[in-house]
């Protein structure tokens, strides 16, 4: 909570100076005057703007910049086959999407901003605001869309046996929960699926041409029908990419000149695309998708093997074929990926492996002729895998190849701090970066860390597919960046900035807190009218909630917030108002996996009035019931049951819905007046185990709840039954008639004693009568 922050610090210092930085502009071509609000809240009233076309900028980076190789990949036919496959789907599904929801702006259903990034924050945020008013099939439009964009990711960024097992687990899920997706219904469905299946095997002529021939030979075709031809298609990058790491290999060879070997560094998307590259160049294509294969869709064909072979058991030796079976084609692979294996150790200057000694090289050669096939082809990895090394980096993203020259593989997204990568560019400060998937940001900040370091070198290569989504998204990301820019730019030539915006004096309302309307009225009969001396109100806050809006909002409206660690509730308003604040996601969880209960159970033992708080998304729509689904009885997966149920348990529990954090602030300051200030030091002491209450000295809580689970025992009630009655067994020893003047009422007296002394035998016989 920057805003909250920078309040706090303009409130208490006058003087000192505040200056943001952002480094993107994309974020404000959102809502209505984005930058002058942002500018509100930061207390600035400069606005300056850096686009890449600046003259001063664009100069100055001409100067310096890299030396940038451009390696336009083309996709195989399969792939290509595949993107127009997906993007006809994709196109169908916009078309429906319009004609279910014709409010929604035509312009961002385009298929050029569909494949873009943003794209699924556009969709939501149209469709948010009336979600739950939405039918079923508009749904399963956008969840259909964010599939299909995960596909064409897939299809450039990983290899071709992860592409498939996406496609076919979709199809299995499809089955298997009955969900009826209409787009994989459509013709480009069935091409892609084909290609896809083209790329990782196919099937032999030989089972085509038994197709035709009669049932005598059905067991013959079952064998036939069950072998595949691995086609195992290799990713073009990865051809690519080893290219460059020759070419960069050969040239540190004559790097004396520049001061030795240079750095490399290797950007992918994610943690995943980063570990395939580290395995691809350390085993090789084949080996890796051969690994991927049996890991994924071998454990069937091992099933099937096992079947065959049985088969041909029981067949007679002068029936037997010539040595084509699975024995002989697994000796084939695997002297095959010895082969494999000694031309890899011939080209280890290519890859050159850390830590391996000649010996141990030689011994890695030596493969038993019996292993089976996936540990032969697994073994291929597992051996060639150099030792571990470790880089004091601040990264903890990075995947370690080589150590001479230093190789380095780190994602462009996924890890825990934003700028993780340009540390690591400042600290690797490579002569080499090699972008395999294309990302605007990176491009800019490898400009600027070049124009930094204007005396060396860097030279880096820019992998992209021509002719692809890929290519079409970063084009993308190219012009939005661009008209964010031009769109700042005209704001701020027709931005009103008022003078005290800064909040050097008192003048800047923001600042102001507790501020009381005009129209409030005066109590004239108290000392004429004049302003009586309050008491500060206070709140005290658990600190996991300042990741919320709510505190600062408490905050502006006069209240004193203590920030401390509570194990019991979130907001403490009074010594007896406890409130535990739940969002509509949190409440589902909990109530899912019991944590609620939980949590109830110590608010009611150490708080008179505990309140649960369900606080909604002022921009998300929210249903507690879907229109039409109202049941009459109670069901376990039930939202509504699980609070009704909830209520019933704990009677002094109350429930207070809130629409916004606002309403949730002024609702505070509401249950706040004419009570006492809570107690920090009190309110820590609560924990889930401690027995610091007001009842602490007469009652013990484990009996209380016991007792109040007992017929004829409630919460008015209990109290003066634990009054008269020190324990369990002496309970036990009461009659009827000293219970009913205990208790105040002769039929939950007549309740509690049948229950006390009622026998086996006669709870049995009285249960068979009521049936």
């Amino acid at each position: 909570q920057e805003a909250f922050i920078l309040r706090l610090y303009r409130q208490k210092n006058k003087q000192g100076f505040i200056k943001a930085f952002t480094d993107n502009a994309v974020a404000f071509n959102t809502g209505f005057c984005h930058v002058e609000r942002v500018m509100r809240n930061l207390f600035v009233r400069k606005l300056y703007l850096w686009p890449r076309f600046h003259i001063a900028v664009n100069s100055f980076l001409e100067k310096h910049k890299p030396e940038v190789v451009e390696i336009h990949v083309s996709m195989t036919p399969a792939m290509r086959a595949i993107q127009t496959s997906v993007l006809d789907i994709l196109n169908a599904c916009l078309r429906e999407l319009k004609r279910y929801n014709p409010a929604l702006e035509v312009e961002d259903l385009s298929l050029e901003n569909a494949i873009g990034k943003p794209f699924d924050k556009t969709i939501r945020h149209y469709l948010d605001p009336l979600w739950h008013q939405l039918g079923a099939k508009t749904k399963s439009l956008v969840q259909d869309l964010k599939i299909l964009r995960t596909l064409l990711l897939y299809l450039t960024q990983y290899d071709c046996v992860t592409f498939l097992n996406l496609l076919e687990s979709l199809k299995a899920s499809e089955k298997a929960f009955g969900e009826n997706s209409g787009w994989l219904f459509l013709d480009a469905s069935t091409s892609m699926f084909v290609n896809a299946r083209a790329r990782v095997y196919r099937i032999a002529d030989e089972k085509l041409n038994q197709k035709g021939k009669g049932s005598e030979k059905s067991d013959v075709k079952k064998e036939n029908e069950l072998k595949r031809e691995l086609v195992l298609e290799s990713n073009p990058k990865w051809e690519a990419l080893r290219e460059v790491l020759k070419e960069i290999e050969n040239e540190n060879k004559n790097s004396e000149d520049l001061g030795g070997p240079g750095q490399v560094l290797i950007c992918a998307s994610d943690d995943r695309a980063c570990a395939q590259l580290r395995e691809y160049i350390i085993a090789g294509a084949e080996a890796f998708l051969t690994r991927l294969y049996n890991k994924t869709f071998g454990k069937d064909e091992k099933a099937e093997e096992l079947w065959i072979k049985d088969r041909k058991a029981v067949k007679s030796k002068g029936n037997a074929r010539p040595d084509t079976g699975p024995q002989a084609k697994k000796a084939k692979l695997t002297a095959s990926s010895k082969q494999n294996k000694h031309k890899k150790h011939q080209d280890r200057t290519i890859i050159q492996m850390i830590g391996k000694t000649e010996e141990e090289k030689g011994e890695q050669l030596e493969v038993e002729d019996n292993k089976e096939l996936s540990s032969s082809q697994e073994s291929i990895i597992e051996e060639t895998i150099p030792e571990d090394f470790h880089v004091n980096l601040s990264s903890d993203c990075y995947y370690g190849i080589f150590k001479n020259p230093l190789t380095i593989i780190h994602p462009l997204q996924g890890c825990s701090d934003p700028y993780a990568l340009t540390r690591v560019l400042h600290e690797v400060e490579p002569r080499y970066v090699v972008l395999y998937d294309a990302e605007l940001t990176f491009v800019r900040q490898l400009e600027i860390y070049k124009a930094s370091r204007p005396g060396k070198p860097l030279r880096v290569y820019f992998l992209i597919y021509g002719g692809s989504t890929e290519e079409q998204r970063y084009l993308t990301a190219l012009r939005k960046e661009k008209e964010a820019f031009e769109k700042l730019i005209r704001e701020k030539a027709s931005m009103v900035i008022p003078e005290e915006r800064e909040g050097r004096d008192e003048t800047n309302l923001d600042l102001v807190r507790d501020a009381k309307p005009a129209s409030a009225s005066t109590d004239t009969r108290k000392a004429g009218g004049q302003e009586q001396k309050s008491v500060q109100q206070t709140v005290i806050v658990d600190m996991r909630e300042f990741r919320s809006e709510l505190p600062s909002l408490i905050h502006r409206r006069g209240i004193d917030i203590e920030p401390v660690t509570l194990e019991v509730g979130d907001y403490i308003l009074t010594p007896d108002i406890c409130v535990e604040r739940k969002s509509i996601s949190d409440l589902i969880g909990s109530l899912n996996n019991g944590r609620l209960y939980t949590q109830c159970i110590s608010m009611s033992r150490y708080y008179k009035r505990p309140i649960l708080l369900i606080e909604f998304d002022p921009n998300k729509s929210f249903s507690l019931i879907p229109r039409g689904s109202l049941h009459q009885e109670i069901s376990s997966n039930d939202v509504t049951s699980k609070l009704t149920l909830l209520t019933l348990h704990f009677p002094k529990l109350r429930i207070l819905w809130c629409p916004s954090p606002h309403a949730t602030a002024e609702l505070f300051e509401e249950l706040k007046q004419n009570h006492p200030q809570p107690d920090a030091e009190t309110a820590m002491a609560v924990t889930a185990d401690c027995e610091i209450l007001p009842e602490s000295d007469k009652y013990n809580p484990g009996p209380q709840d016991f007792l109040l689970k007992m017929p004829g025992i409630n919460a008015k009630n209990c109290h003066a039954l634990m009054n008269h009655v020190k324990s369990i067994a002496e309970l036990v020893t009461l009659s009827k008639d000293e219970l009913s003047k205990i208790l105040g009422n002769a039929a939950n007296a007549t309740q509690l004693f049948d229950f006390i002394h009622l026998t086996y035998k006669d709870a049995i016989s009285k249960g068979k009568s009521k049936r």
